[in-house]
């Protein structure tokens, strides 16, 4: 039987909102904090509301937060019982969890073996395939005879995805329409991958061409017990990442939410999986679901689960982490009412979401009933380009999916943002369209419906007599006005009109 050991002191070995999240569910378990903290990070708001500081280097990554050599060596001279790694960064990098172990301190996580199974996608694959678990057709193991490759991917049939076995975040990952290109995108995703993640290492998978990204929230201790807390939507997306979440589901039936618990569930058991971790799948238009891979670490997305089940996500992986049983079966979880979470990044959408550099000149966060911000910058900060440009995570709930929209839309026109472009107009154009209204979106929302020009701005009274005299002008043919509807696009006329309604 797994020994409690209560924990007096945490390094969290990251930075900005998770953070500052995972501290405040510390000081509410009288758990003293540590932050660790770049040059770029100085001022920062966790290291401000930490009970201890230490600094680990310069701004960038690779020498700082990547640095586990560091961060471990802070964690034994400030006597931290544990580390909790957050999302990003080391979380999900078996060795560091090793390091841990071996120094003595508690990696508030799963097992090494566990990072290391999972984080490779063919290794996941093999581990549960003795659990009836649906997967995507395709190869089983990895391949690099390119012969071999194209009569996989003429079983699976085209389109196919060609898919870096430890990839993540879309890296290494190539969508081929047909056998004429097969072995050019080949050679890219292998080339891809080793550049990503030193590991060329590819398979081949059939391509749903609109699917659905729906993941399953999961908890298990050390004495065995696993529980999933149901699932969360992920599929608005722009570069194959995450912009806005919700849970539930609006399209998954009772049933069916029941069979992918129970997958998701099944996933964990295949590696003997304890602490908090994703199971992801993809979903196509028949509600046909997959697995996908599985993350094992908490997710950005986790406050849309906390708000629909009443529970504190970090303070069961910090339990679970002291050798606690989980104090709850299947049976006690249960969701309730709506929510919704949309990133805040600093980034431009009108020019193809690229992140956008500055400081927040206004920053002044939404209040009221059902909205949520986790964030870690105040009024006057700059985004420091070192890092993800995630300002904040905005969060709403409601008693139903209707509520919580309306809520968020009411809140993302009462966040104040400037000095910097954020996603904040994006979210608010997603919210207000009717195939997101409507629940059937997928991955393909942004290909589908959004252009950069959607999101322009509202003309003021000059530039409203403006346009309306150009369009005037576009659609008179007049003597003194030869040419100017040569000059004038269709295209743009359009434009004006439409921002003239």
């Amino acid at each position: 039987m797994k020994q409690t050991k209560k924990f007096k002191r945490i390094l969290i070995a990251n930075r900005g909102e998770i953070a500052l999240r995972v501290m405040r569910s510390c000081k509410e378990m009288g758990i003293k904090t540590i932050a660790v903290y770049s040059d770029a990070d100085r001022e920062a708001q966790h290291v401000k509301m930490a009970d201890f500081a230490y600094y680990i280097g310069e701004a960038p990554s690779s020498k700082s937060y990547l640095n586990s050599d560091k961060i471990i060596k802070a964690a034994l001279e400030l006597e931290a019982d544990a580390i909790h790694p957050g999302y990003g960064f080391l979380s999900e990098n078996a060795e560091f969890a090793q390091k841990a172990t071996d120094a003595g301190i508690v990696f508030i996580g799963p097992s090494p073996e566990s990072i290391r199974v999972m984080g490779d996608k063919l290794e996941a694959k093999a581990a549960v395939m003795g659990y009836n678990i649906p997967l995507v057709p395709g190869t089983a193991e990895s391949i690099t005879d390119v012969a071999l490759a194209k009569q996989k991917a003429a079983e699976a049939g085209y389109p196919v995805l060609i898919k870096a076995s430890a990839g993540g975040g879309g890296k290494g990952m190539r969508i081929v329409e047909n056998e004429e290109e097969f072995e050019d995108q080949m050679e890219r995703a292998i080339s891809e991958a080793k550049s990503a993640f030193g590991n060329g290492a590819v398979f081949i998978e059939k391509y749903i061409t609109s699917p659905k990204h729906i993941e399953f929230q999961i908890m298990g201790d050390q004495h065995g017990n696993i529980v999933h807390f149901f699932e969360r939507e992920c599929s608005i997306q722009r570069r194959h990442q995450k912009v806005i979440e919700e849970a539930p589901s609006a399209v998954l039936t009772d049933e069916i939410r029941e069979e992918m618990g129970k997958c998701a569930v099944d996933v964990a058991r295949s590696c003997n999986y304890y602490g908090a971790g994703t199971v992801e799948f993809i979903v196509d238009e028949e509600l046909n679901y997959f697995f996908l891979e599985m993350n094992t670490r908490l997710q950005v997305e986790h406050p849309v689960t906390e708000l629909i089940t009443g529970f504190d996500l970090v303070k069961e992986q910090i339990k679970v982490a002291q050798g606690e049983a989980l104090s709850f079966s299947q049976e006690n979880i249960s969701k309730r009412g709506h929510s919704i979470e949309l990133r805040v990044y600093a980034e431009d959408p009108q020019n193809n979401f690229l992140p956008d550099t500055g400081s927040l000149n206004t920053y002044k966060r939404p209040q009221g009933v059902g909205v949520r911000v986790d964030d870690g910058y105040e009024q006057g900060m700059p985004i420091p380009i070192f890092y993800d440009p995630m300002i904040s995570k905005l969060i709403t709930y409601g008693k139903d999916r209707e509520e919580a929209i309306e809520r968020m839309l009411r809140a993302i026109e009462e966040y104040n943002i400037s000095g910097v472009k954020t996603t904040l107009p994006f979210g608010s154009f997603v919210l207000k369209h009717e195939n997101f209204r409507g629940g059937g979106f997928t991955t393909k929302f942004v290909e589908q419906f959004f252009e950069a020009s959607l999101l322009d701005t509202p003309l003021n009274d000059i530039e409203k007599e403006a346009a309306a005299v150009l369009i005037h002008l576009s659609q008179q043919n007049i003597s003194n006005n030869q040419g100017v509807e040569e000059k004038v696009s269709n295209k743009r006329v359009s434009k004006w009109k439409e921002r003239l309604k």
